[in-house]
């Protein structure tokens, strides 16, 4: 007698043999390794046809965003004419079988009602039988449809229902970790997508805006030299706005310039002593005109690295721009360099208010301020200590601070030394 949408409520495993469920166990090995969905998805109708010994299988899962079944695999020499066709939830097989959550033989599905010939037309094929179980993800939800399809010998019984169960539920989890992996992926191609358009927006804003920039400044230099009073005052208040403008948009050209050397080509010899002696030189009367005491401390013997030197000029121009921008007038900033070993050590320290003991790490971070935004006194992007880290590391070197709130900061630079040439 024809049985037509038999429900197979209670799935008895001890007539499985241990073989079988020995390579169901290896199967899901496998399938747990691989993290391509459409090979994984493929490996299973394999392994599914294998195991019950059909002719053919297939694959469905549930689509949240259209409510229905897609095939998305399915074994035959014309199985891709299927792949992402719809079966609906209501008045289906696989329908059946996805909202009851339980397997279900369909003997003679020519006396079906839910049976759909246009699907075996689609691919020049021939169903006969149908075992089809529920796959489930790691929590046990129904995510969609395997089935088994014309036995090659006999018909489908319990036995090859316990097989198929156990096999989907191992198949679902696989699948359910494939699919998060391949949306992870996809986060991740997003993410390095926007950080691409940033540079690019950055760099193309940075050097647009230069050029102007610079004709601003010309003519602002140009106006002071003959004004005097009231008009000279707005003028100077002109040339400061610009100025600040103009160390804006040099931190994004560091930025970009960051971001577009993964790798140090062409180091040469850098004087670290020399190096600093001469932007500490530049420095002098901004410390004058603040009121800062300002002090080397450098040794008598040259300091030599191998490095690009506008790289290091970037990372020690940043370091002291930075205790200058957080110190107060009647404050101290002290920079000097020592010899280690085989190292440099370089330090910049600073009387000035001082970094968070929680917050030490976070302000190497791109874009990061320690004060809200909405409450800031001190000018800049919150980049220059992320340049000055990423320079650092790629020279091998590192970096780090320590500070007292409120008391002072001191930044520390370490690189590795070699012989100074002679001079």
């Amino acid at each position: 007698m024809t049985q037509i949408g038999t429900l197979m409520n209670n799935i008895d495993v001890s007539n499985i043999s241990a073989e079988t469920l020995i390579r169901i166990i290896e199967v899901s090995q496998q399938l747990n390794t691989t993290t391509d969905i459409d090979i994984l998805l493929n490996q299973i109708i394999k392994t599914a046809a294998d195991l019950i010994g059909s002719e053919a299988s297939s694959l469905l899962l549930f689509d949240p965003k259209m409510g229905n079944l897609k095939f998305r695999a399915a074994a035959g020499d014309r199985s891709a004419e299927l792949i992402n066709m719809s079966v609906p939830v209501n008045g289906s097989i696989a329908g059946r079988i996805f909202q009851n959550n339980e397997p279900l033989i369909v003997d003679d599905v020519a006396s079906s009602q839910e049976w759909k010939s246009s699907y075996d037309d689609e691919v020049e094929f021939q169903t006969q039988t149908i075992l089809g179980v529920p796959l489930h993800d790691g929590s046990g939800k129904v995510v969609g449809v395997l089935e088994a399809i014309n036995h090659k010998t006999s018909t489908f019984d319990d036995n090859d229902v316990a097989v198929l169960s156990i096999f989907a539920d191992f198949a679902g989890v696989a699948i359910s970790r494939a699919q998060l992996f391949e949306e992870l992926q996809q986060a991740y191609d997003r993410v390095n997508e926007l950080d691409r358009l940033k540079s690019d927006f950055i760099a193309l804003a940075s050097h647009e805006l230069r050029t102007p920039l610079s004709v601003i400044l010309g003519y602002m230099s140009f106006l002071r030299s003959d004004v005097r009073g009231t008009q000279a005052a707005q003028v100077d208040s002109i040339m400061r706005a610009a100025i600040r403008l103009r160390n804006l948009i040099q931190d994004m050209l560091n930025l970009q310039y960051v971001d577009s050397s993964d790798r140090i080509e062409g180091r040469e010899q850098v004087n670290v002593t020399r190096m600093i002696r001469k932007i500490a030189s530049e420095r002098k009367e901004m410390a004058q005109a603040r009121k800062l005491i300002f002090r080397l401390h450098l040794p008598k013997d040259e300091l030599c690295t191998l490095a690009e030197p506008k790289m290091m000029e970037v990372v020690f121009n940043n370091l002291i721009d930075n205790a200058f921008k957080f110190t107060t007038a009647g404050g101290r900033i002290d920079i000097g360099a020592a010899s280690r070993n085989d190292e440099i050590w370089v330090y910049v320290r600073d009387t000035g208010i001082g970094i968070p003991e929680d917050q030490l790490e976070r302000i190497f971070d791109r874009f990061y301020q320690v004060e809200r935004h909405i409450h800031r006194r001190f000018e800049g992007m919150g980049i220059g200590l992320s340049i000055v880290k990423e320079l650092v590391e790629l020279h091998e070197g590192r970096v780090w601070a320590q500070s007292t709130e409120g008391k002072g900061s001191e930044f520390f630079v370490v690189l590795k030394k070699v012989d100074c040439d002679p001079a």
